[in-house]
């Protein structure tokens, strides 16, 4: 018997019936994947036999604005007929926007290998094909619609600036870390690389098994540049799904290569598409629309402000020690609090997706429990320290950020190590009020290489 799509919205009868249509079969079971982007695992019956599909739609209002969804789609079509193990895409859907592709077996994240031996001769593997990915003639890309990068410094940036200018058309606050980072990023720019070659973007994501890489996955974010720049993804990659000494990763793919990699390199790359995260979410914690899951986007936004912010101090030698953190305030509001994440807690959820909307609402009540708990306390300590910098106490966070702003615009080195300093803890500051809803990022701190 065919799936009930009876409750569907008219938007997902539509993606339905492209399903369908594509596959040459009917609908028998489909579920939403429980995240923030909208995406189903469908089954389709067909001549008998039950083909496992995958629909990646839009994100919709969290849409970066950097890469179109058809862009993904054309850049695993090109891998596909190169041979790249990744998922086969059926085709494209305009209404609603997304594509449609085979449900790759496997598992994501190294972290669930059997045991070291597997975890290791999966990274190995990723490796060679990461190294086949970057020998790929780009003739083909480039007919697709991807930008060869004009000069060195395009090379050396690859789309940080597509990026930038994403960041600054929605910017809702000042943002004086990100500044910082920017500005530190184009003053520190690696010299002498030339070598360009097709890249994943957002590397280290695949699905495994039996110690093999099934299928290279999510490329939405690939871009022709330095291949470096896919080995300091890695680094951000490692945060969220821990990957293991990415020192043998390089290593591993320095040998299926043939080519020697440069650490310090690796060590830019990986700051920069670090703060690719802060730049593309700064706007969902400032202007967050009603369904966003803030509190991942504000740990996504913290965190990776951090460790780019860490990876920075280490390569230019500057010590950070950590930020103190405060007693628990006697708040009259704390019982309310505990109420209200209680019986959060408790509410029932339907599907996973359901449980999903409810663990993001959760979180939030945890955070601004902490919040009540907490808050004043490091808000005063980020102030006083705030005022070493900017040599008067700011009256509150907007006058703090909008001067530290105008001091970072004045910067031309003379002050990184101080800002370091102070950004670092700054974060560790507001992650504290996090802690207990931090999930994969707790604790989290980028590699380095050393």
């Amino acid at each position: 018997m065919a799936f009930d799509r009876s409750t569907l919205s008219p938007e997902w009868q539509r993606a339905f019936d492209f399903v369908e249509a594509k596959v040459g079969g009917r609908i028998v079971a489909a579920e939403r994947q429980a995240r923030w982007r909208p995406a189903w695992f469908l089954d389709v019956e067909r001549d008998g036999e039950v083909v496992p599909v995958y629909f990646r739609g839009a994100r919709g209002e969290t849409d970066h604005g950097v890469y179109a969804l058809a862009h993904e789609f054309r850049c695993m079509e090109i891998l596909e007929r190169h041979g790249i193990p990744v998922p086969h895409v059926y085709g494209f859907c305009d209404d609603p926007e997304g594509f449609l592709m085979a449900k790759a077996p496997g598992r994501i994240s190294l972290a669930t290998a059997r045991d070291e031996a597997e975890r290791k001769a999966v990274l190995e593997h990723y490796m060679q094909i990461l190294a086949r990915i970057h020998a790929l003639p780009l003739d083909d890309f480039v007919a697709a619609g991807f930008a060869r990068p004009a000069s060195a410094a395009d090379l050396a940036l690859g789309d940080f600036a597509h990026w930038v200018r994403a960041f600054r058309k929605t910017k809702a606050r000042p943002e004086p870390l990100i500044e910082f980072a920017i500005d530190w990023l184009e003053r520190n720019v690696p010299q002498g690389r030339e070598r360009a070659s097709l890249l994943c973007g957002d590397s280290g994501q695949f699905l495994f098994d039996e110690g093999r890489v099934t299928a290279v996955i999510d490329l939405e974010l690939s871009y022709i540049g330095d291949p470096a720049a896919d080995l300091g993804g890695l680094l951000s990659r490692d945060l969220s799904e821990p990957m293991g000494d990415i020192g043998d990763a390089i290593r591993a793919y320095e040998a299926a290569s043939g080519e020697r990699v440069d650490r310090r390199v690796v060590l830019y790359h990986a700051i920069r598409f670090g703060m690719v995260t802060p730049l593309s979410t700064s706007v969902q914690v400032a202007a967050p629309t009603p369904m966003t899951d803030f509190v991942q986007y504000l740990a996504w936004y913290l965190v990776y402000s951090r460790c780019p912010m860490q990876l920075v101090a280490h390569a230019t030698e500057v010590d950070v020690p950590p930020a103190a953190l405060p007693d628990e305030a006697d708040s009259e509001c704390a019982k309310a609090f505990d109420v209200l994440v209680d019986r959060i807690g408790k509410l029932p959820a339907a599907d996973e997706f359901a449980a999903y909307q409810r663990e993001a609402v959760a979180r939030t009540a945890e955070y601004l429990r902490r919040a009540d708990r907490y808050g004043a306390a490091l808000l005063e300590d980020d102030l006083d320290e705030a005022r070493e910098l900017l040599g008067a106490r700011p009256r509150g966070w907007r006058e703090r950020d909008e001067a530290l702003e105008v001091l970072v615009g004045r910067n031309e080195g003379e002050l990184d190590a101080a800002l370091v300093r102070y950004f670092v803890r700054r974060c560790q500051r507001h992650e504290f009020l996090l802690a207990p809803v931090m999930k994969e990022l707790a604790g989290a701190r980028m590699q380095t290489l050393d």
